[in-house]
């Protein structure tokens, strides 16, 4: 059983639920209309209100997880805590309440496990379709065939900001209607030349917004029914003469809904002119789906970082079988350092492969450009938090550690450091059946032992350890090396 928790930037979200057969199977959905979003201060801070509110929400999903023996448990954050300055202050405060990490996903991350789970629900795996999803914050769209995607795009544009700007003082005019429309069509002017029009058979709506928006067509009768662009203009034009927010009250929505509906209507109408769709089709299905099915993968060793990595190895033409050989020879030395947790074991195995990635660019300083690549490149499945510990490592893997220190604080990650850094020198030297002739150890000091043959073998690896002893002296971590 696995559970899936959605930060999002108009509500906080959960589903708990477990596989059978092909389907995830939902047993309990909780949700907080939280408008995050609303809480940015002009500094772009989360005001004190807000925070307290979302923590509050984050104790009572705690409460709801507790009474479940889940499998894993995934809690993502999206536009609002991607873009406020004070997120890293507020992070840790927020996974003490859930009691879980929290991952801070980027926006095309977010476009791909929305993805996962709108294709999960949909019934034909051959269909090339277009899914649209309007947040609070942003707005992803993602270009797909059956379970694979092929492109998506996070534009920076979402319901609570477009409220903000067009409606704040709740007057529903036709200036407004049209200005927030441009606008929204501004945003996705380049969409066209990513997601060329008639590229698809279907289009969908995935989000909340979207879906309000079909139950107050279908259910008033707007239009001809269905999410079409005549039948949102005819919403459109509904809204214009209630006059103003309150007085809109048509069935299937909420009064306090309404301001968001009308935010995530300008967005829709816009993406569908630039995109020259004439109709979409509301799902239930999303982003919390696509993460509960990502877990799901991971449990069954299907890991989407795993092709990410060797999608990535490709592109900057990384030599597998060196990438292979630091990996093997890191992982071995790891284990004999004896990490307090498996914490790293992952990120070690994924820096040792993408090592050598920037010497694409240039040999020299070559660790630095990968440490920019790792952190910076679009890795489908990872998180910021999991590139930038890959980033740091293999920043870390040659030359001073100062550029690192702060990170090495952590005495797991120090380890694997250490790990990627003797592994790079044995493979650089061809000493991957040596490794067995190097003992290491690690706590406050760094101790290693090589056996006396083992030293005459391999003199100019002995050069490279007495380096190493200075590195790691020069931030205070001891380095002694012995032979036995």
């Amino acid at each position: 059983m696995f559970a899936a928790v959605d930060l999002g930037s108009n509500s906080f979200r959960l589903h708990v639920g477990h596989p059978a057969g092909n389907q995830m199977r939902i047993v309990r959905t909780a949700r907080d209309p939280l408008r995050l979003a609303a809480g940015l201060d002009m500094n772009g801070n989360l005001t004190e209100e807000a925070m307290d509110n979302a923590l509050r929400c984050l104790r009572s999903f705690a409460e709801i997880l507790g009474q479940y023996q889940l499998d894993g448990v995934r809690v993502v954050a999206t536009n609002t805590l991607r873009v406020a300055r004070n997120a890293s202050a507020f992070l840790p405060r927020a996974e003490a309440a859930i009691g879980y990490p929290i991952e801070i996903i980027s926006g095309e991350e977010e476009g791909r496990l929305i993805y996962m789970g709108v294709s999960h629900v949909l019934a034909d795996p051959h269909e090339r379709r277009l899914v649209v999803d309007i947040g609070g914050g942003s707005t992803e769209v993602i270009l797909g065939q059956g379970h694979d995607i092929e492109a998506v795009e996070s534009f920076g544009i979402g319901t609570q900001p477009q409220a903000a700007a067009f409606f704040a003082d709740g007057a529903l005019t036709p200036e407004a209607f049209e200005a927030a429309i441009m606008s929204a069509r501004a945003r996705f002017e380049d969409a066209p030349a990513l997601f060329p029009p008639g590229g698809w058979s279907a289009v969908y709506g995935s989000s909340g917004t979207i879906r309000a928006m079909a139950e107050v067509v279908s259910s008033n009768r707007i239009g001809d029914g269905t999410l079409s662009l005549a039948s949102l203009e005819a919403l459109q034009a509904r809204l214009i003469n209630a006059g103003r927010v309150e007085h809109f009250g048509l069935p299937g929505i909420k009064p306090e809904r309404v301001i968001v509906m009308v935010g995530g209507l300008t967005i829709l109408i816009g993406v569908m002119r630039e995109l020259g769709i004439e109709r979409l089709i509301a799902v239930d299905a999303g982003l919390r789906l696509g993460a509960l099915c990502d877990l799901d993968m991971r449990a069954h060793r299907r890991d989407r970082r795993d092709e990410a990595i060797v999608a990535c190895m490709q592109r900057f033409g990384v030599d597998p079988a060196r990438a292979d050989r630091t990996a093997t020879i890191a992982a071995r030395l790891y284990g004999r350092l004896k990490p307090d947790s498996d914490r790293y074991v992952r990120h070690l195995a994924w820096s040792c492969l993408l090592h050598e990635a920037g010497q694409v660019i240039s040999h020299t300083g070559a660790h630095k450009h990968a440490a920019y690549i790792i952190e910076n490149a679009d890795l489908p499945g990872f998180t910021t938090g999991e590139q930038r510990i890959m980033a740091t490592l293999v920043l870390g893997q040659k030359g001073n550690l100062r550029k690192v220190r702060e990170a090495l604080a952590d005495p797991d990650l120090a380890k694997a450091q250490l790990a990627l850094r003797l592994a790079a020198m044995l493979m650089h030297a061809r000493l991957d059946d040596e490794v067995d002739g190097l003992r290491v150890r690690m706590k406050t000091r760094i101790e290693i032992e090589v056996g006396r043959d083992w030293k005459k073998r391999h003199p100019t690896a002995m050069v490279w350890l007495e380096k190493e002893q200075g590195s790691w002296e020069e931030i205070a971590i001891p380095l002694s090396i012995s032979t036995t």
